[in-house]
């Protein structure tokens, strides 16, 4: 069984500096149908204006993702970590007990333009934690690259959540099959270009909400980026 969510579909916020789509509920965008899938709870794409940002906030009990596509984000937080993520990188914050960080734009004539994704924890009231790495290209090329897993799994960048996030590129031939394990729910966010998923077709911005299904199988990219969450189901 799967769901398509088409990126007209979800909701929008315009505060000028920002301008964001929200795949789920979030601040003053709410939707019954769409609190989460599993224990995905955030999705948003978020476009920042030169020299602007998030100020120093705070956040506690998540697994904070940060995707950047185009841009850089600069990330300051009170763990002592002052870090520039640039497109390619994987960037991972466990808020755990409690945590406070700023994003920001600095570029003086380029827009950053990246994903924000929240995962709700395996465990609350953990040591809050930093994590940043390289995604090589190549790497993703045809295939989906295992960039975020549980701790001890194999990911780029450990979670502390019951929760795997895979990347890949496709274009033309090449494709992917993945194993569905029985009770798991996935959830499949096209990036950007064009792809057909289990037989329905996605452009940039929609989403595919699976469960109940024990395969995803991935064909006809035309310059695709796509992340896929393996998710409990809870």
């Amino acid at each position: 069984m799967h769901q398509l969510r088409k990126s007209s579909d979800r909701g929008t916020a315009d505060h000028g500096w920002l301008r964001s789509f929200h795949s789920f509920s979030f601040a003053d965008y709410y939707d019954p149908g769409f609190m989460n899938w599993g224990n995905l709870r955030v999705i948003n794409e978020d476009r920042v204006a030169p020299g602007m940002g998030f100020g120093t906030h705070s956040h506690r009990d998540m697994e904070i993702i940060s995707y950047v596509l185009t841009g850089e984000l600069a990330h300051k937080d009170s763990l002592g970590n002052v870090k520039t993520i640039p497109p390619g990188d994987i960037q991972r914050m466990s808020a755990g007990s409690g945590v406070t960080h700023s994003e920001f734009n600095h570029s003086k004539t380029e827009e950053t333009h990246f994903l924000q994704i929240w995962i709700q924890p395996s465990r609350r009231g953990i040591a809050p934690s930093y994590e940043q790495r390289v995604v090589n290209e190549q790497d993703k090329r045809g295939r989906l690259l295992k960039v975020a897993g549980p701790v001890g799994k194999g990911g780029l960048v450990d979670l502390n959540a019951d929760a795997t996030i895979y990347s890949g590129l496709f274009n033309a031939s090449e494709h992917a099959e993945m194993g569905i394990a029985f009770g798991r729910k996935v959830y499949v966010h096209l990036v950007r270009g064009d792809i057909s998923i289990n037989g329905t077709a996605l452009s940039a911005g929609d989403a595919l909400l699976i469960s109940e299904e024990t395969r995803l199988h991935l064909k006809d990219g035309r310059n695709a980026e796509v992340l896929v969450f393996d998710l409990s189901p809870t």
